[in-house]
């Protein structure tokens, strides 16, 4: 398995992934445009050209806001969302960025250690963040230091 940036030719999969992982997905018309906008990163996890998960990141005045964090489901459990993780932090460490912020359903307890296990912590709760169900997400952020 390889990590590396995303392109354009990873929208199909970058959507089969989401739409798999997710209640209410993002549209492939959304993932387009991401991948074409030049303030937001994705890495995607790739074995022999499938991928089999994908991080997104969009970078403003030195803070990276994650945006989504998935692992096809025939590929859980095998270290990949860590290594997405870890990857994007350090890609991050290399834009010199000083935090990583992210949402987080609160009922999610899979993705909530996967992100303790990589440092970040609990910082708020945004009421009614989810739709689909209605649900209150978690604010995490992990500082990033030299």
């Amino acid at each position: 398995m390889q990590i590396r940036i995303a392109t354009l030719e990873d929208l199909e999969g970058i959507h089969q992934v989401e739409s798999v992982s997710f209640n209410d997905p993002w549209s492939k018309q959304a993932f387009s445009d991401e991948l074409k906008n030049p303030m937001t990163t994705y890495l995607v996890a790739e074995q022999d050209k499938d991928i089999l998960g994908f991080v997104g990141m969009w970078e403003v005045v030195g803070e990276g806001q994650i945006t989504n964090v998935a692992v096809h489901t025939k590929a859980r459990k095998r270290g990949i969302g860590k290594a997405l993780i870890e990857a994007l932090v350090n890609y991050s460490k290399s834009r010199k960025l000083e935090v990583l912020l992210l949402e987080v359903r609160e009922s999610n307890e899979p993705a909530k250690s996967l992100y303790s296990l990589n440092g970040f912590k609990e910082i708020g709760k945004r009421k009614n963040y989810y739709t689909k169900p209605t649900e209150d997400a978690l604010l995490m952020a992990l500082a990033l230091e030299e």
